[in-house]
């Protein structure tokens, strides 16, 4: 089983997409940044290039992770020590009778969103009580996470 960079990069760009339509003013963009203090003077001086560049880097760090989540048989890999060309036929066998079961967008979609609802909203609770940001806060960064991780899933489920 090949790592399909495609997948993983059109899984990390979408980050972006939803990033935009998520924080826009007339979404939850208004809010945030009232939740978090920051405002247009801020702003002004953030090199756009870099902050976008490294975005899309961590959310490609995300996806290549996401894919041991959502794609069950990397894990019947992992089983065998990854190279599939040193595996017993009974490891072939087994791919092919299941080596495409649950390889689809809903299923990576599924995987996605408990991934954000069961690891990402209690990390970023967790920093947020410390923190003493609001419960808005938390909804909002986690929410915008959780929405990642589903549509990450479902392109790195569909694709691999």
């Amino acid at each position: 089983m090949e790592i399909n960079f495609l997948a993983i990069l059109l899984a990390a760009l979408s980050t972006l997409i939803v990033g935009f339509i998520w924080y826009n003013p007339k979404v939850f963009g208004t809010i945030w940044m009232s939740e978090t203090g920051m405002t247009e003077e801020k702003t002004k001086g953030v090199n756009m290039a870099l902050t976008f560049g490294l975005s899309i880097l961590y959310a490609f760090l995300i996806a290549f992770i996401l894919r041991f989540l959502v794609v069950h048989q990397t894990g019947a890999l992992g089983m065998i020590g990854g190279d599939a060309k040193l595996a017993k036929p009974s490891f072939i066998a087994f791919m092919n009778d299941y080596g495409t079961a649950f390889r689809t967008a809903k299923h990576g979609a599924l995987h996605g969103f408990m991934t954000g609802l069961f690891l990402i909203f209690p990390v970023i609770a967790t920093n947020a009580m410390y923190e003493s940001k609001s419960f808005k806060y938390v909804m909002i960064v986690a929410g915008y996470w959780t929405v990642c991780f589903t549509i990450m899933g479902a392109i790195i489920c569909q694709m691999q």
